[in-house]
């Protein structure tokens, strides 16, 4: 009998698509999902490596699902930390079962998985299951060619690899969603390992006529271009996840990436000429080697102009193997923590701010789940949401009016019986 599964993904949505997509391969082999990992037969962890508190938790989640499984249960540990630490992890764990990378075993339920069977298992193109929400993740590449200083992601994931544009409309048109989110190491790159310089921008209009909507996270600003700016505005979600990372030119330069803060305003400000209703989100490393306290006051200054929706800041995590391991510089972990409690407080105000500024406004929004639903200005699982009358059903997309905001949150009320939107696709 081949027995139940339980898939734990931790980390970035992309491991959440390769987690969707083993449990496709789980499920082609006759395998059905648990409801509860202690009735699981095989219990998958899908970890992070990213930074060290996400492998504390990866660390964390595999050691009480160990103790959690029923006995004779086999216990599996995959993803990032799996593929980069291998087989000091193995050693480490020795209540894991199997400790396998980015090539997981086919036949993961049977303990004879060979490496055969690891080397012809290639995620990235495998088929999954329809989604069990109006919206989906969708990979459209794997690694990433860049060398930014403090990240070790292309020692483990590899060189950008691009996946057809055939095979990612397929995937999309087999999902059967309402909203597809493409997720990527370098989403704006996608399709140049190929030869196919401002490939995104094609894929892009050709999604636009699959699915209603098309929201592209993780753009790298120096790739922003006329083209793609309006090829974003084109999905009617204009929602623009910037990978910033900093704004003081000098430290960019140390973390060996493009940009600074005035040509980053620069670029918020015509995408909001041509598309006022535009949305902006950003993440932010704190207390990189070298971050001074003009460079802090710089990023400061940032916020508070380009007044962003949306906001992440993370304390830097020295990584071995990476540029920024050798720096000088170190900042005083105390002084970090202060710089991020500064940050987070100043951009929760202007969240705040900026949320409570659609108080009265009318939107559209997909329902996600009873009483849950997002418009363009939300991405799923990462900002926040609009909370709706819960006889509004999963998949629509209506029009709704902003009475109330609470922090990043928004309540909304049909504005009328006749407003309700048809459902196009």
């Amino acid at each position: 009998m081949p027995g139940r599964y339980w898939i734990e993904t931790l980390g970035c949505p992309k491991n959440q698509v390769d987690s969707d997509k083993l449990a496709g391969t789980l499920a082609a082999a006759g395998m059905a999902v648990a409801d509860d990992p202690a009735h699981a037969d095989l219990v998958v962890v899908n970890t992070c490596a990213f930074i060290e508190p996400a492998r504390q938790e990866s660390i964390d989640t595999v050691l009480a699902l160990a103790d959690e499984r029923r006995p004779g249960a086999r216990l599996v540990v995959t993803g990032c930390m799996a593929e980069r630490y291998g087989d000091e992890l193995a050693e480490a764990l020795p209540e894991v079962d199997l400790v396998a990378g980015f090539g997981v075993p086919v036949e993961l339920g049977r303990s004879g998985s060979s490496g055969a069977d690891r080397a012809r298992l290639d995620l990235l193109n495998l088929p999954r299951p329809p989604a069990s929400a109006p919206w989906a993740y969708v990979k459209v590449a794997e690694g990433c060619d860049r060398a930014c200083g403090f990240c070790a992601i292309p020692s483990f994931r590899g060189k950008q690899r691009s996946r057809s544009r055939q095979s990612i409309l397929e995937e999309v048109d087999a999902l059967g969603v309402r909203e597809v989110v493409l997720v990527a190491q370098d989403l704006a790159s996608y399709g140049r390992d190929l030869g196919q310089s401002g490939a995104l921008v094609d894929l892009v209009g050709e999604l636009t006529g699959l699915v209603r909507r098309v929201r592209l996270l993780y753009l790298y600003p120096s790739e922003l271009n006329d083209r793609l700016i309006d090829a974003v505005c084109g999905t009617g979600l204009p929602y623009f996840d910037l990978s910033l990372q900093h704004v003081s030119r000098p430290l960019l330069r140390r973390m060996r990436r493009w940009g600074d803060g005035a040509r980053f305003l620069e670029r918020i400000e015509a995408i909001r000429s041509r598309q006022p209703e535009a949305a902006f989100r950003s993440s932010f490393i704190v207390g990189y080697p070298g971050e001074t306290e003009e460079d802090h006051d710089a990023l400061l200054a940032f916020l508070e102009a380009a007044r962003l929706d949306w906001a992440g800041f993370f304390a830097y995590s020295r990584e071995d193997g990476t540029y920024s391991a050798g720096l000088d510089g170190v900042v005083p972990e105390a002084l970090v923590r202060e710089r991020l409690a500064e940050l987070g407080e100043l951009q929760d105000r202007i969240t705040a701010s900026v949320r409570s500024e659609l108080i009265g406004s009318e939107v559209e929004v997909l329902v996600d789940g009873p009483g849950v639903g997002r418009s363009h200005r939300e991405a799923p699982e990462i900002d926040g949401i609009i909370a709706l009358p819960d006889h509004l059903e999963a998949g629509e997309i209506v029009a709704v009016r902003i009475v109330a905001a609470a922090g990043p949150d928004l309540e909304a009320v049909p504005p009328g019986p006749l407003d309700r939107l048809a459902a196009v696709g």
